[in-house]
Parts: C-alpha cells; sequence; structure tokens
C-alpha cells in the first residue's frame, strides 16, 4: 500500500511540474494583459461581430476574459454589466464550449493532439451554438437575476503592482492544479494496480465503441468529463504512456471533451447567473456525441479508402 501511494504521489508531482510549466507562464502574461491597452482593443474589435450572435456589445468583456482565462472570470464579467436573460444563456453556452483556451489547447499538445485543431472546433462550436439559439429562441428578454453572486475586481496601477498580481495568480493556479492532480493520481495509481481501471474501461467499452473509440481510451473521457482538460491531463498523459492510447482515439477522445468537459462543475457553476441550466447540459451533450460520431465515420472512411489504394497499387506492382 505505502509503496502504491509514493509511485502516485511521484506521478502526480512529475504531472503537475510538466503542467505548471504551461499553466504559470500563460497565467501570468494573461493577468498582466488585464491591466494593458490590448486587451480592450481587442474586445473593442470584436464588439462589431456581437450583433450577430445576439448579444450587445459588451458580452465581448465576458467572452474575451472567459477564453483568455477560465469561466470563472467570464462569470465575474458577466456580473458586471446588466444583460438579459437570453444573453446570459447565449454566453453560457458559448463559454462552456469555448474557454481557458490558451492553456487549455496547450494541455491538448502535450498529448499529442494540435492545440490549433482543438481551439479551432471550440471556438466553432459555441458560434454556431450562439448563432442557433439566436435564431431560434426569441423569448428571454427579462434582465437577468445574478442572486448571490458579486463581482470583485482589483484595481491596480503601478506596474510592480500588476506584475506581483500576475505572479500571485500564477501561482495560485498552479497550486490549485497541484491540490487537485497529486491526490487525483494517487487514487487512480490505486484504482490501476488493484484492476479496478481495467473494469471500468470494460463497463465503459460499449460508449466508446458508439464514439468510434477502443475502450483503453475510457479513462482519458472520464478524467476530461469529471475535472475537466487543464486538471485531466494528467491521466490523459499518462493514459497515453500506459494504455497505448492510439493517436486515432486521442484525437476522437479530444474532440468529445472540448465540446463536453467537467460537465458537472461547468454546469453547476452557472446556477446563481439565474439561467436553464439542464438545457445547457443537454446541448454540449448531445453537440459532444454527434460531432465526434461524424469525425469518426469520416476518419475510418478515409483510413479505409488509404488501404484500398495501397493494398490495389501493390496487387498492381505484384503483376
Amino acid at each position: 500500500m505505502t509503496g502504491i501511494f509514493y509511485r502516485g504521489l511521484r506521478q502526480g508531482i512529475q504531472t503537475t511540474w510538466t503542467l505548471g510549466k504551461v499553466i504559470f507562464p500563460i497565467t501570468l502574461i494573461v493577468t498582466i494583459l488585464q491591466y494593458t491597452p490590448i486587451l480592450p482593443w481587442i474586445i473593442e474589435k470584436l464588439t462589431p461581430v456581437m450583433g450577430l450572435l445576439g448579444l450587445s456589445g459588451e458580452a465581448a468583456v465576458p467572452l474575451v476574459l472567459g477564453n483568455a482565462l477560465n469561466l470563472y472570470a467570464g462569470i465575474a464579467a458577466i456580473v458586471s454589466f446588466d444583460f438579459s436573460v437570453k444573453e446570459v444563456f447565449i454566453m453560457a453556452v458559448m463559454l462552456s464550449f469555448s474557454h481557458n483556451l490558451f492553456i487549455e489547447s496547450t494541455v491538448a499538445g502535450k498529448v499529442g493532439v494540435s492545440g490549433w485543431l482543438i481551439s479551432g472546433i471550440r471556438i466553432a462550436l459555441a458560434l454556431v451554438a450562439a448563432v442557433v439559439i439566436n435564431l431560434i429562441w426569441s423569448g428571454g428578454s427579462e434582465p437577468a437575476q445574478y442572486g448571490f453572486i458579486s463581482s470583485t475586481e482589483v484595481t491596480l496601477s503601478a506596474w510592480d503592482e500588476i506584475l506581483l498580481h500576475g505572479i500571485q495568480t500564477a501561482i495560485v493556479a498552479v497550486a490549485q492544479l497541484a491540490l487537485i492532480v497529486i491526490p487525483l493520481m494517487i487514487i487512480m495509481q490505486f484504482l490501476r494496480e488493484k484492476g479496478f481501471l481495467s473494469k471500468l474501461s470494460n463497463s465503459l467499452a460499449p460508449f466508446t465503441k458508439i464514439l468510434g473509440m477502443e475502450k483503453n481510451t475510457s479513462m482519458t473521457l472520464v478524467a476530461g468529463l469529471t475535472i475537466g482538460l487543464a486538471y485531466g491531463a494528467g491521466l490523459m498523459i499518462q493514459a497515453v504512456k500506459e494504455d497505448g492510447v492510439s493517436k486515432r482515439d486521442m484525437y476522437l477522445a479530444l474532440i468529445f471533451l472540448v465540446s463536453c468537459h467537467a460537465v458537472v462543475e461547468d454546469t453547476v457553476i452557472f446556477i446563481p447567473l439565474g439561467i436553464p441550466v439542464w438545457p445547457l447540459l443537454v446541448i454540449r451533450l448531445i453537440t459532444a456525441i454527434l460531432v465526434t460520431m461524424v469525425v469518426a465515420v469520416i476518419w475510418k472512411r478515409i483510413e479505409n479508402t488509404k488501404r484500398k489504394d495501397a493494398a490495389h497499387e501493390h496487387s498492381y506492382h505484384t503483376l
């Protein structure tokens, strides 16, 4: 038992170090950018697009902050403005698909998946969802009630204060990562060595098969669905190394998870904003399943075509 604990602890520390080298500098840079003219300039350029999505110009603020930082930054910005229920719901759906892009997309690169592709898929899903909701939903014009959430804004002016605030924010981000990843890796090491993960993989095999993936991808899906891409990246990296997850399956798993990850946390945190959260959860699940299945079918057809062409060419040369 002691051996399992130390092996899991070592794996957790290694994973925290690997991800911390990504999370710390990105969090520091983006936090500092909030106090420069760069972020307001980006918001100004995005304002005309907001009207096409059924949003007012101020919606650019939570969308930019949510995509650059995380959902909590986006929510903090939402409660700083007076939006309608429809606007808040559209932003919630968009941010559930596309948030924390810099860190989570970079993390995807750690498991061999293109961060640019993942970011593109997430942004496309967010934009399409916003346009569709804006077109089909005619209600929701009443002002949103934010309940007990209140916004807290840090006002800084001196560069040394801004730098210190950025360093503190980055350290807290890495500390939060360690507090989640290290105990998780210890638990997962125990479950792995005791054979529980094999049983879990077998139970999830029908679901992964429907999505076009092998059953050894199940732990990647479980990690992403429960604790998200950033925190679940440790398990994903370990799965690639130890479970022999293929490149194709990892791509499909990440495509599924960028549409639907941390389903409990990312849904519950929107409840205080006074919007219906069940539709939010259903939209994410259905979108993730459909997109992954379509990509899996297309990928399989392309592979079959390549195999047929290769076999035909081999037969021709043999003759």
